[in-house]
């Protein structure tokens, strides 16, 4: 036998035993998300993981478990061991800790998110909206604050507009549909599918709010100390899906998942992606980091809407980058 068979023999079997070595130390990791973002450009990089194998090779079998009830009961899930990781926004993280909660985001999701404030058709202007009704999430939440911010920044006071609370961008959409609304936050795609039926946008979040860390992945501290090597790869699966997801090259098959996930058409989703991407505008991580500075400005941002009050924590209460630093994704 040639020393070549031998070589090709030799990958071979490391290859067997690499594989098998990997799935005996296979391990179930159940993952909250939150129910509207299920279907939203958001969740693109889960898919991303699952069907390139990305979290699979990494060990990593991911539970995606839907947690009912809106985006405030993640941490609850959380708290209550339903679930290993969660989904949240930054502001239920931080609200969670101060009352007691040992949860820590470890990874970055989406960071600086662009919510659309669209508006019937026959709303032209900020100024059109006073003494209309405005359909936002729970006060807490980023989006009803950037939104709010939005409207004082174009001259319309908290007193001179309805609020009807709706968590979830499809409930908000639904309100508008409906005519119950008069404007409302959303995000991709459904903004641009409600703009391509003839609703106007009138500004953007990024316009009051431009530098935010919005959605994390959290556990809870006492869990991950115990499933260190486990968080370690979960992180490094999410920041390949990431690396995958901005890589122009794979622009074709991320709209295609981008399509399946949320049910739009091919040019939506392109229209999408160019929006975070041409030219950069910071929504998606390079590759799960935690933007430090834009947690600090959540905390702002929380107290300047009365949610918080000084002095404020310090953001590195809230984060362990100790996990993304032994997947040698940050310094």
């Amino acid at each position: 036998m040639t020393s070549k068979a031998f070589s090709a023999i030799g990958i071979f079997v490391c290859s067997v035993f690499l594989a098998s070595s990997l799935s005996a130390q296979s391990v179930t990791l159940r993952y909250g998300q939150i129910p509207s973002s299920i279907k939203t450009v958001s969740a693109v990089q889960f898919v991303i993981g699952q069907r390139k194998g990305l979290f699979e090779r990494e060990g990593i079998q991911l539970n995606l478990l839907p947690i009912e009830g809106g985006a405030d009961n993640m941490m609850v899930a959380l708290n209550d061991g339903k679930v290993d990781i969660t989904r949240t926004a930054t502001p239920y993280l931080i609200q969670s800790v101060l009352k007691g909660s040992d949860g820590v985001a470890v990874a970055g999701e989406t960071a600086t998110p662009i919510y659309s404030l669209i508006v019937k058709p026959e709303i032209k202007s900020f100024a059109d909206l006073k003494g209309k009704t405005v359909g936002l999430s729970l006060a807490v939440d980023t989006i009803s604050i950037s939104t709010r911010k939005l409207m004082a920044m174009n001259g319309v006071k908290e007193a001179e507009f309805k609020v009807k609370e709706l968590v979830g961008t499809p409930a908000r959409s639904e309100c508008l549909r409906k005519g119950e609304c008069d404007a409302v936050p959303l995000g991709q795609p459904e903004d641009l599918l409600l703009m391509a039926q003839g609703y106007r946008r009138l500004g953007v979040s990024t316009d009051a709010m431009p530098d935010f860390q919005f959605i994390v992945s959290a556990v809870r501290k006492s869990w991950a100390e115990k499933n260190n090597d486990a968080v370690v790869r979960y992180v490094r699966g999410l920041a390949a899906a990431f690396r995958f997801m901005r890589d122009p090259a794979n622009r074709d098959e991320v709209v295609k998942m981008a399509v399946d996930t949320t049910g739009s058409s091919d040019a939506i989703a392109r229209q999408t992606l160019s929006l975070y991407f041409e030219p950069e505008r910071g929504v998606v991580p390079k590759q799960a980091e935690i933007d430090m500075k834009g947690l600090r400005q959540v905390l702002q941002v929380m107290a300047e809407a009365g949610e918080l009050h000084p002095p404020l924590p310090a953001a590195e209460r809230f984060v362990d980058l100790q996990y993304l630093r032994a997947a040698g994704l940050m310094k």
